[in-house]
């Protein structure tokens, strides 16, 4: 089969389009026939090696991926040939405690997809049958692939933890990245008022085309002042929060009393420091998030189905060009997702 394949660490130029043998599902897996898969910014974190997750040596990257089901491996059993699915990120156990608990979402038992393991940036991927999503009828290979990491995030975030609600106003960072333009779209659904920032006047108007209502360049403008301004001194309920560094340490500056901060990124700055008397007289939630679960996952596609949410997908690609697809998104020369095409 054709792949991705990594064998050494470094930038996109260690992105090896080759031809290699196609792996067997064992007992508990199954084989999936790749149709598309999204770009997320851990691939280049694993390409880098600086995702902190272990990754052997040649590896295929690729965290994300839908397709077919082609063969079954031992053991598996109501699952069908043909069948469309999407493969969640954490290769996790039915009868482990985290599953069990309810958090099936960041349950790795069996590995991370395309991280500790191989992933999707192939013709063909192999996954434990615990991982997989139904996909809707209707709903096409790219706009799978653009919704599960993305707008399930985003779900987990704004709706699950987060709590929104249609009488919140909601601050929204990096508008422009795929979980930014997500939050955006899932905050709407839910009746809320969006404030989205980012760094360029540009993806500004286009999260205001998405849903936005009003907007704040983080480059030019500060986050907490044109917050409360834009609240009559009040501060936003909520804040989607990607970003890290500075961006982090004024959003908790514009959150208001017994608001919420939920965060899943941190690449302008993992260590920042913190008020703690803020929090807690402000009684405000600062929340971690990583991802979300199956159930979410299969709620959120449904949603595109139906045309409720629709991933926001800044091009397609061969799975041939995976380097400039890697460039474009470490670059955040996009807005909103890259998908390739094996």
């Amino acid at each position: 089969m054709k792949a991705i394949v990594i064998r050494e660490h470094g930038g996109v130029d260690k992105l090896l389009y080759e031809e290699i043998e196609t792996p067997r599902p064992g007992r508990g897996q199954v084989l999936v026939k790749i149709a598309a898969c999204g770009v997320n910014h851990l691939d280049h974190d694993v390409r880098e090696g600086s995702s902190g997750i272990e990754v052997a040596l040649p590896h295929v990257p690729g965290c994300e991926g839908v397709g077919e089901i082609a063969a079954l491996g031992e053991g598996v059993s109501g699952l069908s040939l043909g069948a469309r699915v999407a493969i969640h990120f954490a290769q996790g156990d039915p009868l482990s405690d985290m599953w069990l608990s309810g958090l099936d979402g960041v349950d790795f038992t069996h590995g991370r997809m395309g991280a500790s393991r191989w992933g999707s940036y192939a013709e063909f991927a192999v996954c434990e049958a615990s991982a997989l999503i139904p996909m809707p009828d209707g709903l096409s290979f790219e706009k799978a692939a653009a919704s599960v990491v993305g707008l399930g995030t985003a779900w987990h975030m704004t709706v699950t933890l987060g709590q929104v609600r249609a009488d919140h106003t909601v601050l929204i960072n990096a508008a422009g990245s795929v979980v930014g333009s997500s939050a955006i779209q899932v905050a709407k659904l839910h009746g809320a008022r969006v404030i989205a920032s980012a760094g360029s006047d540009a993806k500004l108007a286009q999260a205001k085309e998405i849903g936005a209502d009003e907007v704040i360049n983080y480059t030019s403008q500060s986050i907490r002042e044109r917050a409360l301004a834009l609240t009559a001194g009040e501060g936003v309920d909520l804040v989607i929060e990607s970003v890290g560094g500075d961006v982090l340490v004024q959003s908790i500056d514009a959150v208001r009393n017994n608001g919420r901060l939920i965060t899943c990124g941190a690449h302008a700055g993992e260590i920042v420091p913190l008020n703690v008397i803020e929090l807690f007289r402000k009684h405000m939630m600062l929340h971690g998030s990583h991802l979300a679960g199956r159930r979410e996952i299969a709620h959120v596609l449904q949603l595109v189905a139906d045309g409720r949410l629709n991933p926001v997908i800044h091009a397609t690609m061969p799975l041939a060009e995976a380097r400039e697809a890697a460039r474009k998104t470490a670059e955040r020369d996009v807005f909103g997702k890259m998908v390739l095409l094996p």
